[in-house]
């Protein structure tokens, strides 16, 4: 058996189903952070699956870099919000965040 586009989009599907799932319920600030990241490989992977199977080019691999690039930013910005949290709540449950004047 051979692994073809229908298996990677499957895979796909789990991981933003997931990350969906974990953005959605999570209260931590941190496990919400975990699941944007994994809507974002599940991105990733959808651009580099397609690219492979049904185009034949580069441009998946290049958006897929782009969407690591972004993941990697958007962690070092959210993780600096995530202290300034812990600093002024002293908690990093994003339901006890009413302000971030404070």
């Amino acid at each position: 058996m051979t692994i073809g586009l229908p298996h990677y989009l499957v895979v796909s599907a789990l991981l933003f189903v997931l990350g969906l799932y974990c953005a959605a319920t999570r209260r931590n600030a941190v496990a919400v952070l975990m699941g944007v990241e994994l809507l974002l490989n599940a991105a990733g992977l959808n651009f580099a699956a397609f690219a492979h199977y049904v185009h034949g080019s580069i441009d998946g691999q290049i958006m897929t870099i782009f969407v690591i690039v972004l993941a990697a930013a958007e962690a070092t910005v959210a993780l600096a919000i995530v202290l300034a949290l812990h600093r002024s709540f002293r908690s990093i449950d994003a339901a006890e965040a009413t302000t971030l004047k404070e």
